[in-house]
């Protein structure tokens, strides 16, 4: 069975007092569909734990750690960045968050589940070494990628990230390590303005024009993304998955629909099988249009789990 990992505490982080995209309803948007779709009952759900300080501390700098426990607020609201907030539950929420990528690695790792979807707010993949930014506090895949490169002495970690904007924050903190094979698909040039000039071994990324339909990407990623996994023969694959690349989703401008998550999802599905003993996590960044993050999320869970209706 596919695990589900996430916490109530996710539900409880607002971004300011006014209406904000990344909004609560997000993971109920994904939970009622699970439910609606049969699939929810396939699935075994786990409680995310919270990820503690020396887990931050492995891609984030202990500087910025420490200002954002103590940034965070007794009551009302602080601001991060311009589109990052945080309330009195936001750091139990991103410590839950992050915590959900560690349980995944451990559930997969140890052979309990070959995969597992961490659907958890706020999102990470913005969140650089040393800085929020984009909705974004602590970098969850980073931290479960340096987590299982540590606990579990894993060599070849590939993270794959579909997100209508760039992964800049976990390219910062990966930049270089060859250990890790990061690739991101983005709009360009778009928020965060970044990735479409990298030029690092370990970096693969598609930056690609506003309009960009499910072709297109498809195309991108199998002549691009799949040859260089080839190589790289990844021990876990992680995925970022950003479902703004909807083509309802205005928060982008790529015209992605549910048929290229699953087959994204298929694709990274048999690179596991052939590399990675199964091993694939896959981690909630963006999607802001309820009912296509709901449709969406539940395609690509059900291609990791296996799931016919």
């Amino acid at each position: 069975m596919t695990a589900v990992i996430s916490h109530p505490d996710c539900t409880l982080h607002q971004n300011g007092t006014g209406s904000h995209p990344e909004s609560a309803g997000r993971l109920g948007a994904i939970n009622n569909q699970l439910i609606t779709s049969g699939l929810d009952c396939v699935l075994s759900h786990y409680d995310a734990p919270k990820a503690g300080k020396h887990d931050l501390y492995r891609v984030h700098t202990r500087e910025y750690v420490e200002q954002v426990f103590r940034l965070a607020p007794q009551q009302g609201y602080t601001m991060l960045d311009g589109d990052t907030w945080m309330n009195p539950h936001t750091l139990n929420a991103a410590l839950r968050s992050a915590g959900a990528m560690l349980k995944a690695v451990d559930l997969v790792m140890t052979g309990k589940h070959s995969q597992a979807f961490c659907n958890i707010r706020p999102p990470g993949h913005h969140a650089g070494k040393s800085r929020a930014a984009g909705f974004c506090i602590f970098n969850n895949v980073a931290v479960g990628a340096a987590y299982a490169l540590e606990k579990y002495d894993l060599q070849r970690v590939a993270i794959l990230d579909f997100d209508v904007h760039h992964g800049n924050g976990t390219e910062d903190i990966f930049s270089g390590d060859q250990r890790i094979l990061f690739g991101s698909s983005f709009q360009h040039p778009f928020y965060p303005y970044s990735g479409a000039d990298t030029d690092v071994p370990n970096i693969i990324n598609l930056p690609m024009p506003a309009g960009t339909s499910g072709e297109i990407w498809q195309q991108a990623v199998a002549q691009q993304w799949l040859p260089r996994l080839d190589e790289f023969k990844p021990e876990l694959i992680i995925i970022s998955a950003g479902f703004d690349s909807h083509w309802k989703d205005d928060m982008g401008g790529f015209k992605l629909l549910e048929a290229d998550y699953a087959w994204f999802t298929q694709e990274m599905v048999k690179l596991a099988d052939k590399y990675a003993r199964g091993r694939l996590i896959s981690c909630l960044e963006g999607g802001y249009d309820l009912p296509s993050l709901g449709r969406s999320a539940v395609a690509h869970i059900k291609q990791l789990a296996e799931f016919q209706s």
